[in-house]
């Protein structure tokens, strides 16, 4: 099962927003994308990189477009999404809230 965090879903929601200023149909469809993107990940939950900022394991991340979507790997069978940053953010660990 894929989990979004509190934390995801409102990083979601601002890139909505934002992109929905200029275009709400390229809004929706980005947003679908990044969600379509996290689908399966309970079944192939090693399928993105480790996050290098981060050097854990079970921390990982997967792109898409100028996004990066971290995750982490609960159990076998239970992801949580953590965060939807843009690609040129600077990442500190203290900034991905784990456990809500």
């Amino acid at each position: 099962m894929v989990k979004w965090t509190r934390h995801a879903k409102r990083q979601l929601r601002h890139i909505h927003d934002y992109i929905a200023q200029d275009s709400p149909m390229y809004a929706r469809r980005v947003s679908e994308a990044l969600v379509k993107k996290t689908i399966g990940l309970d079944e192939l939950p090693r399928k993105g990189r480790r996050v290098p900022e981060l050097n854990e394991d079970a921390v990982r991340e997967l792109g898409l477009y100028s996004y990066r979507i971290l995750y982490e790997i609960k159990f076998d069978d239970l992801i949580e999404v953590l965060a939807v940053i843009h690609k040129r953010q600077h990442l500190e660990a203290e900034e991905i809230p784990k456990d809500q």
